[in-house]
């Protein structure tokens, strides 16, 4: 498969000190949805910016479509639809003038009808920018990249703001983009999203990599089969306490348990990451009765994205 998006050691140092992209390497397959993750702050924005040409690196070499920003800026731009994560528009321009503005930036656009249907926008066609909804904005952003018949298209956290049956129908579109043989570089603060969406992603944090591959095969080899999530009465706390234990030698001892792979305290619970939870559970029972103490809470669940993304940077996605 053809390699659409590649960089090799790329930096990025603002005032000399400051590094925002420390010797991120990636290689994105043509047909691909390729997920960004990061905590803000991580490097992502800065990173697709030089991807897109935007912004200029410290070092490093970008290669989209097996061309250089320094060798053919001009054509590889007709070949990029971009949906910031903010888009300013004109609020005096109506939703067809602002697409058949973008459109005439390119030498062989979509028709831009076409394009206001695929994004359910043929009602607000007329409407004036500034009359919009948060949720339609987000949607005119998105067909503004379209638009421009791109190859690859880079989209910014392209559902925020969206209703529930709208993130889904843009769903749809991604896939058809993809379908088509584009190629998908997507940034998200869902990670639902990117789960569906991505084929693969890479999770960034202080500006490199900390993680990459497919969605299952990263829950698969950080995230545990299972995750076990309880809380027990505040008899334990008082008796930790009490005993001069740490709150960490009382993760400790949750860890000691049977076929537990790592411990967590995520908002007042305990998150357990395991592989055979029909031999936690009941070692864990056994364990909080000898306590003295009592079970508040306890829930199973597949493990998910957002566990391997908690236990890699510390935090969750959404966090600020």
């Amino acid at each position: 498969m053809a390699v659409a998006i590649q960089c090799r050691d790329l930096r990025k140092t603002y005032d000399g000190k400051v590094e925002a992209v420390r010797g991120l390497n990636l290689e994105i397959q043509t047909g691909e949805c390729f997920g960004l993750l990061g905590p803000n702050g991580a490097g992502k924005t800065t990173t697709i910016e030089i991807l897109e040409g935007l912004l200029e690196p410290t070092s490093g070499e970008v290669s989209i479509l097996g061309h250089s920003w320094r060798e053919n800026a001009r054509e590889m731009r007709e070949w990029l639809g971009i949906s910031l994560q903010e888009t300013r528009l004109s609020e005096k321009l109506s939703v067809r003038e602002t697409v058949e503005l973008f459109a005439s930036f390119y030498r062989e656009p979509r028709s831009c009808d076409e394009v206001l249907e695929q994004l359910q926008l043929m009602e607000k066609a007329d409407a004036w920018v500034g009359k919009l909804s948060g949720g339609q904005r987000q949607r005119l952003a998105v067909a503004t990249a379209l638009v421009c018949n791109p190859k690859i298209l880079f989209l910014d956290e392209p559902t925020t703001g969206l209703d529930p049956q709208s993130r889904r129908q843009l769903w749809d579109i991604i896939r058809e983009f993809q379908r088509a043989g584009g190629t998908v570089l997507l940034t998200t603060h869902y990670m639902d999203e990117a789960e569906r969406l991505c084929d693969r992603l890479a999770i960034v944090d202080h500006g490199e990599i900390i993680a990459a591959g497919s969605p299952a095969d990263l829950i698969e080899r950080l995230g545990g089969h299972h995750v076990v999530e309880f809380a027990v009465s505040a008899k334990t706390k008082t008796k930790t306490k009490t005993t001069g234990n740490s709150e960490g030698a009382e993760l400790a001892a949750w860890r000691g348990l049977p076929s537990v792979e790592s411990v967590r305290e995520d908002d007042g619970m305990v998150a357990l990451s395991v592989k055979e939870p029909h031999l936690t559970i009941p070692a864990l029972l056994d364990a909080v009765g000898k306590q003295g103490s009592e079970l508040q809470h306890l829930t199973t669940r597949q493990a998910s994205l957002e566990d391997v993304f908690v236990r890699l940077t510390g935090r969750h996605l959404r966090e600020e």
